[in-house]
């Protein structure tokens, strides 16, 4: 997927938010460290442009994964920012690609210990498939059917010069 395709993806994702929820006067959106983030920022761009004001947040999730040590976790524990009530929002919750549903669990156990939202949705710009956890995404750009000798990057500014997801095949 190129520049454009993440671009039209992730516009296609604004209007189905709105679409599927009745009133944007409830929504926050909030990416997940560290892409998620960027395609937070952009979604909530679109939804601006498309006249809903949406409150933007990041959300850490490291104290929350399962795959890490606590002493691991001290290490790289970054910041959550996000300065306003959750309870009773739809939290549309961004990451870049879905996998095996790890990251969005530990990401739901991250914004439930910051309050009670009425509801929870996840955006992801690619779903690859091979679920360890019984997760879906709400919204999906792009379906990236992989083999798990194969990965997924999205590059994206500022971590990549250059917009783009990638397909890499492990040898």
């Amino acid at each position: 997927m190129d520049e454009l395709g993440m671009k039209r993806a992730l516009m296609r994702i604004s209007h189905e938010i709105i679409e599927k929820n009745e009133s944007v006067e409830n929504l926050c959106v909030v990416g997940i460290r560290r892409k998620g983030v960027q395609l937070a920022n952009i979604i909530c761009q679109n939804l601006q442009d498309l006249g809903a004001n949406v409150n933007n947040g990041v959300l850490d999730i490291t104290r929350y994964r399962d795959d890490i040590t606590h002493r691991e976790i001290d290490a790289r524990v970054n910041e959550t920012l996000i300065d306003f009530s959750i309870h009773g929002k739809t939290v549309i919750l961004v990451d870049d690609v879905l996998y095996t549903g790890r990251t969005a669990r530990a990401a739901l156990d991250a914004i439930l210990a910051l309050g009670r939202p009425e509801k929870i949705q996840l955006a992801v710009l690619v779903d690859r498939g091979h679920r360890e956890l019984p997760i879906r995404a709400d919204y999906v750009g792009k379906n990236i059917p992989t083999s798990k000798s194969e990965t997924i990057k999205v590059c994206i500014p500022p971590y990549e010069e250059e917009a783009q997801v990638k397909i890499i095949r492990q040898s």
